[in-house]
This record gives structure tokens, C-alpha cells and sequence, in this order.
């Protein structure tokens, strides 16, 4: 039983090259906070991730691979935000409200990664099919909550891409703009209310 759960443990632990990928998924990221990624190449992220060029290229062949993973890390924790959200909240008007405010949050906090996922996709592909899955599978979740609503399903579905992507271009203009993210998230949600027949 007790050599059992020892590796367990092992498994469950992050191994040494998960601990690298992260830390250089992590200084790609600062680097994106601190200039906004004007100069990072793979040697400056090798230098702040404190490893080799040559060891980054074992992870990652490009900076454009180092910044898709890191796309795919945002998406991946927003997913999981509106699916949380999607899962606990009884009403569709709380689901809504909840899932918009987690996306200002992301913003808030990874808000440099989503910028450059919006203005990278369509020449880096990686990054567009990250960004892209992401989209679609938010639609998917708000599309169930606008059917709980009670909008057919097929338009259920219509409408909930729409609004998400419109979500993204809203947030997008405001990080970019340094406009209020609250403001926007705001405004957002009236109109997802509104668009879902929900009293606001």
C-alpha cells in the first residue's frame, strides 16, 4: 500500500522538464508584460528562463512555438474559468455575469498573451488553431446556457458564437485602448442579457 501511493506521487509530481517549459513559458510571458514582446527572440527568453539557447530548443523550435504553448496555457486556464462557471451557476443570468467577469479577470491578469493570441493568428497558425479551440469551445459551453435560457438549439448555438466573439473583440479594444476592462465587462454583459431575452 505504501510503495503504491509513494509513486503516485511520482507520477503526479511535475518532472524536471515540465518544471523548465514552464519557466520558460513563464519569462516569455514577462517579456510580453515588461515590453510587449518588441525584442524577445528565443535567446532573450532562454536568458530570462535562466537555461541555454540549445536547451530551449529542446522544448521549443521557435519563439512563435514558445508563444503558441503560452497561448495554449491562457486558453486552456480560461476554458476551465467559464466551464467552472458554466457547472456552478443554477440560472443562465448568473452563468453569464460569472463567465463574463472570469474573462475580464483573464484579461487583467494575462491580458499581454490574449492580446498578441488576437493579433498573431492570422500569420502564425499554431496560435490561431490555440485561440480558435478556445472560441469554440466557450461558444459550446454559452451556446447550453443560451438554450437553458430558452433559445432553440440551433440559434442557441448562433448566437453564443457570435457574443463570444464579440466578447473578444470588446476586451481586446479595451486592453488595448487601456480602457476600463470593468467598463467593457459591463457592457458585455447587458448585452449578452439582452441578446439571451434575460432580465438584467
Amino acid at each position: 500500500m505504501q510503495v503504491e501511493e509513494r509513486s503516485t506521487r511520482r507520477r503526479t509530481a511535475p518532472t524536471k522538464g515540465d518544471l523548465r517549459e514552464r519557466a520558460i513559458l513563464d519569462a516569455a510571458e514577462q517579456q510580453l508584460n515588461s515590453t510587449g514582446g518588441a525584442g524577445m527572440t528565443v535567446a532573450t527568453i532562454a536568458q530570462d528562463a535562466g537555461i541555454t539557447r540549445g536547451a530551449l530548443y529542446f522544448y521549443f523550435g521557435s519563439k512563435n512555438e514558445v508563444l503558441a504553448a503560452l497561448v495554449e496555457r491562457t486558453v486552456t486556464e480560461l476554458r476551465a474559468e467559464v466551464d467552472a462557471v458554466d457547472t456552478a451557476a443554477s440560472a443562465p443570468g448568473d452563468a453569464v455575469r460569472q463567465g463574463i467577469e472570469r474573462t475580464a479577470r483573464m484579461w487583467r491578469e494575462h491580458g499581454t498573451v490574449m492580446r498578441t493570441a488576437v493579433e498573431l493568428s492570422p500569420s502564425v497558425p499554431a496560435i490561431d488553431q490555440a485561440w480558435r479551440s478556445a472560441v469554440i469551445a466557450l461558444a459550446d459551453t454559452m451556446g447550453g446556457v443560451a438554450e437553458r435560457a430558452g433559445l432553440p438549439s440551433g440559434t442557441a448555438a448562433e448566437v453564443a458564437a457570435a457574443l463570444v466573439w464579440m466578447t473578444e473583440r470588446v476586451f481586446y479594444q479595451a486592453f488595448v485602448a487601456d480602457s476600463s476592462l470593468d467598463d467593457a465587462a459591463a457592457t458585455l454583459t447587458r448585452v449578452w442579457l439582452s441578446a439571451l431575452g434575460i432580465p438584467a
